[in-house]
């Protein structure tokens, strides 16, 4: 069936069917993902309501008994604990959006984009542009909290935190687009989240400074931590000594391993979006 769909489409464009354009592809992809967000109220819910939970609960439970000492009394965990919070948000909004690939694939939406005039590079982009945009809605909307701490990021290091916060989300989409674009299930992908995204963000620094051994080397080579420590440095801009007392990398190398990290992921999920899984021959 995919082979007459595809012979099909060559025979209209040999004869001078014009092809859709990419970027309106790109747009339409995007804007679908956003509207499908927003009218599952359980995703919704699920993105925001349980980062947020684990902030006050955890916040209250290691309120008494967490402290840096560099920072001596300073550093509430609540305030610590806060830029983890809200990558976990980019990273719950990511797993959210792109589980979407597998549901397409099943429903035949996908199938039916891949044997398109539309550009590979459009399908790519509408998703992850449009997921990480739903990301950082969500992620803004939780830093309105912070007014409530003692964080000083100042008007500099607020755009800062915005535009890393868009970036971290760009890497963490097309991580989860990729991871999305290989299974046939969602329950093998729920799998994965357990055993590999969920891990990576507990050892990020979200919620303790890197210590000495084995558990300093795995948050050394994980991307998350350097997106947490980016947050968090730009999140007390305007106060650095905080900032230095969590023990995070330097912000220039957050910055170089963030980039680096985002624009990895577009380049595999780019690869991966040529690939073709047994799912697609349904």
């Amino acid at each position: 069936m995919n082979d007459a769909v595809e012979a099909r489409l060559a025979e209209e464009t040999a004869a001078g069917t014009p092809a859709p354009s990419g970027w309106l592809a790109a747009w339409s992809l995007g804007l679908r993902e956003w509207l499908r967000f927003v009218r599952q109220r359980n995703r919704v819910v699920g993105s925001l309501g349980q980062p947020l939970l684990f902030w006050l609960f955890f916040g209250e439970g290691f309120r008494e008994t967490f402290q840096l000492p560099q920072a001596g009394q300073q550093l509430a965990f609540r305030e610590f604990f806060f830029p983890g919070v809200l990558v976990l948000i980019l990273l719950f909004t990511a797993i959210f959006v792109t589980i979407s690939i597998i549901e397409d694939r099943r429903e035949g939406f996908l199938q039916a984009v891949l044997v398109s005039p539309v550009p590979n590079w459009a399908l790519v982009l509408g998703k992850l542009v449009g997921g990480t945009a739903i990301a950082l809605v969500g992620a803004l909307v939780f830093l309105l909290l912070g007014l409530t701490l003692n964080l000083q990021p100042g008007l500099l290091g607020l755009a800062g935190t915005v535009v890393f916060l868009f970036v971290s989300g760009l890497g963490l989409t097309g991580m989860g687009f990729i991871l999305a674009w290989r299974m046939d299930s969602t329950q093998g992908y729920h799998a994965v989240m357990s055993v590999v995204l969920f891990p990576m963000w507990l050892l990020s620094g979200a919620f303790f400074p890197p210590p000495p051994g084995v558990l300093g080397y795995l948050m050394l080579i994980n991307p998350m931590t350097y997106a947490v420590g980016g947050v968090r440095q730009m999140l007390y801009w305007n106060a650095p000594e905080l900032a230095a007392a969590s023990g995070d990398p330097p912000l220039w190398l957050c910055w170089a391993v963030t980039v680096g990290f985002c624009a990895a992921m577009i380049l595999v999920g780019g690869w991966v979006s040529r690939t073709r899984t047994k799912g697609d021959l349904r």
